[in-house]
């Protein structure tokens, strides 16, 4: 009982040490090549539920991708409901082939019928 007590222990706090160095290591400067990109989506009036399932679809295959280096997806708290999506990529060429994959290529093709605007643009850290 003792032992097994330890080991659950030992293991919380590792996933605490983990769990810091991931949120910590945002701040750190990004690889020289990198791509942020910024991407506001406003959905269509009556599709807010299925644009929002779409985009926490590309979610777990994006985050796997090599060269993601980060890709989250807020919503708006105040005003019209708007989605951001904040995209790390360790070079454009990166972000390119993320737009040829499977999962990125079924958001292409569904995306007009659900959104009513998109505004997106790259950024390169600098401070």
């Amino acid at each position: 009982m003792a032992k097994r007590k330890a080991r659950r222990a030992s293991s919380a706090r590792r996933s605490r040490r983990s769990r810091s160095r991931r949120l910590t290591s945002v701040y750190d400067k990004l690889p020289k090549d990198a791509a942020t990109l910024l991407v506001v989506l406003r959905p269509r009036e009556g599709q807010e539920i299925f644009l929002e399932a779409e985009l926490r679809a590309l979610i777990g295959p994006t985050r796997k991708e090599d060269g993601c280096l980060r890709y989250d997806l807020y919503r708006s708290s105040e005003g019209p409901v708007a989605y951001l999506l904040y995209e790390i990529w360790e070079s454009r060429d990166r972000h390119t082939a993320h737009t040829k994959t499977d999962h990125f290529l079924r958001w292409n093709a569904r995306k007009d019928s659900l959104l009513a605007s998109r505004e997106a643009g790259f950024w390169k850290q600098i401070a």
